[in-house]
């Protein structure tokens, strides 16, 4: 698929090991705790029980999600800028107003 048919993958960014292993560490945090959920909806877990999990993984993906975008500000975006890119403040506009939603 290439990017005119919806892929919004087209860019890469190389990060820096640390940045590297903590994304990796939340994300498989988040594994962990999707997997469980599933678990306890398989044992018949009390609903109350589940919807306690799912707010915290609802709270780690939303964490997740503010690690990466204060990274993507203070490297991708600023680099941009400092390039004469003015396209990527539209771009981080696009993509600020789809998190809100």
């Amino acid at each position: 698929m290439d990017e005119t048919q919806g892929c919004c993958c087209h860019k890469t960014k190389e990060r820096s090991e640390s940045e590297y292993k903590d994304l990796i560490h939340r994300l498989n945090r988040i594994e962990g705790q999707i997997r469980g959920i599933r678990g306890m909806v398989e044992r018949d877990a009390y609903c109350t029980d589940i919807l306690t999990q799912v707010a915290a993984a609802n709270a780690a993906l939303s964490s997740f999600t503010k690690v990466l975008l204060a990274n993507h500000i203070k490297t991708c975006v600023a680099r941009d800028i400092r390039d004469g890119k003015d396209e990527t403040v539209d771009e981080l506009v696009t993509t600020l107003q789809k998190l809100m939603k």
